[in-house]
């Protein structure tokens, strides 16, 4: 990676490769031939060994300030966000009359030192926006009966200013074509100014109303405070997703689905070299090409891992004899992610007592999805799943206590095998609307435009005393995305089997 140092302070690990070359000189592929020190060279001894600061260098200057024609600075902008943002925020107008609003994009954690994680816009913000860049902000002010809406975005840095070629984050020469004001407003059909405008245009708005990602460190932001009560209404509207919405997360699954069919083709490679990062790579590879990249960090657990909930250290090997499971999702380019859970034979067949589990999870799994129809509250498919686990596992003799007392709230023991919940919403975040109250989450009834997860699992840890040593390191998960319509639900991701015969066959399909 090229190096960032030095761009506004002193030379750059670039300017130092392109000094390499600087004593070429002829027609391309004549040799150079050794010069003699000149009025203007002065000789190696006497060389001040620090390279030149180009932004201190008047010929440099004037020289980079031409000669360059436009590049296509077209948003990355996909179809339909202009009109489905623009609904986005009319609802948000409804539900917050009078109030002044803020919601910032956020920029690039920092990794290590000088790199970055990629930047992906905070979801509030592009819900709302439609944008994807990095350090903006959209600030809607009450107008009317509505709101007027405004997205502020960094100036970027074209030829003739400096930090065209010397700033690492706005330049084109090191980012690439970098839309302007002008550029993003075509695109998504709103009011859209530099970013250094906001300051002026925060400071004539009253009772304001902040959230986002606030780690730009921009002073408009910072004299703000965060408001639980602008994330609560965002979450809370965001639960309800519009038609156009619905088909992105169409999109995701769809893509996810293809990257089960790709990850298993590579089930081989994995097993004689590459072990479970093999197979992770496949996916976040597939996720990258087909979409933004994965929704959230891919869960590849072989044997003994496939109990561990969130197994994304992924450094075992597949084991072929063993159970292997695969937590997924597609973030597509619009951010909207899936997320989809199966659990396959690595040898192709389930041994008697990996389908004894697996059959187990999908009645669990089965008994859930029934549960999920509008006007039902949301924890009756976490009941009806629970049931069923605790059922399974008392005729097992796993359960020290009852059916009844381990079901009650004063019991839950079954749950020594399932301490996660059975599902969440899902939506542009994994776990999406995690901000909105019990009332409107967990206490809520399902609605149509609700799009779900149920994923039950049974998790027998290997270092798990109290289960038979045949089931220790045994790790089980159904997940799938669900859409609750006015006539019940659709289950989104149905191309994947979910009974253990139809996995084997969908396996050997591949």
């Amino acid at each position: 990676m090229t190096s960032m140092h030095g761009s506004d302070t002193g030379s750059t690990a670039v300017e130092a490769a392109h000094a390499g070359h600087a004593h070429a000189a002829g027609a391309p592929g004549t040799p150079a031939t050794p010069s003699t020190p000149t009025a203007s060279m002065p000789a190696p001894a006497t060389r001040d060994p620090r390279l030149p600061r180009l932004r201190e260098v008047p010929a440099f200057l004037e020289y980079m300030a031409t000669g360059w024609d436009a590049p296509d600075r077209t948003p990355p902008v996909e179809a339909g966000v202009a009109a489905a943002s623009a609904a986005h925020r009319a609802r948000l107008s409804a539900a917050l009359p009078g109030r002044a609003i803020v919601v910032a994009a956020g920029r690039a954690p920092v990794r290590a030192n000088d790199t970055n994680y990629d930047f992906r816009p905070d979801s509030d913000f592009f819900w709302l926006s439609g944008c994807s860049a990095e350090d903006a902000v959209v600030l809607m002010t009450p107008a009317g009966t509505g709101h007027d809406a405004t997205l502020f975005v960094p100036a970027p840095a074209y030829p003739g200013n400096p930090d065209f070629f010397a700033n690492a984050a706005h330049g084109e020469l090191w980012v690439g074509s970098a839309p302007d004001a002008g550029d993003w407003a075509a695109a998504l059909e709103i009011d859209v100014r530099p970013l250094d405008r906001l300051a002026d245009a925060i400071g004539r708005a009253d009772d304001v109303l902040l959230t986002g990602t606030l780690n730009s460190g921009h002073p408009a932001l910072a004299a703000l405070r965060r408001s639980t009560e602008l994330g609560r209404v965002l979450a809370e509207l965001r639960m309800i997703k519009d038609d156009w919405e619905v088909e992105e997360l169409r999109r995701a699954v769809d893509a996810t689905v293809q990257g089960f069919r790709s990850v298993i083709g590579e089930l081989p490679n994995a097993i004689e070299f590459g072990g479970e990062r093999w197979l992770q790579g496949t996916f976040d590879r597939h996720a990258r090409t087909f979409g933004n990249g994965p929704g959230y960090s891919t869960i590849v657990g072989s044997a003994e891992h496939a109990p561990t909930l969130h197994w994304v250290r992924c450094d075992g090997p597949v084991k072929p004899d063993e159970l292997l499971l695969l937590d997924m999702g597609v973030e597509n380019r619009t951010y909207y992610t899936a997320d989809v859970t199966r659990t396959f034979p690595a040898s192709g067949t389930f041994s008697a007592a990996q389908r004894e589990v697996h059959d187990l999870v999908e009645r669990s799994h089965r008994a859930g999805l029934a549960a999920v129809s509008p006007g039902r509250p949301f924890s009756d498919f976490h009941t009806a799943s629970m049931e069923v686990i605790a059922h399974g596992l008392a005729d097992w003799g796993l359960l020290p206590v009852s059916v009844d007392e381990a079901l009650s709230p004063e019991g839950q023991h079954h749950r020594r095998y399932l301490v996660c919940g059975i599902g969440h919403h899902l939506g542009l975040d994994v776990h999406d609307c995690a901000q909105s109250s019990y009332e409107a989450y967990q206490g809520n009834v399902m609605t149509p435009g609700m799009v779900l997860t149920v994923e039950p699992g049974l998790y027998f840890h290997a270092f798990d005393t109290t289960v038979p040593p045949e089931l220790r390191g045994v790790g089980v998960r159904l997940e799938d995305d669900i859409l609750v319509t006015t006539g019940g639900s659709e289950v989104l991701s149905a191309a994947l089997p979910i009974d253990a015969t139809g996995i084997e066959q969908w396996m050997r399909a591949r």
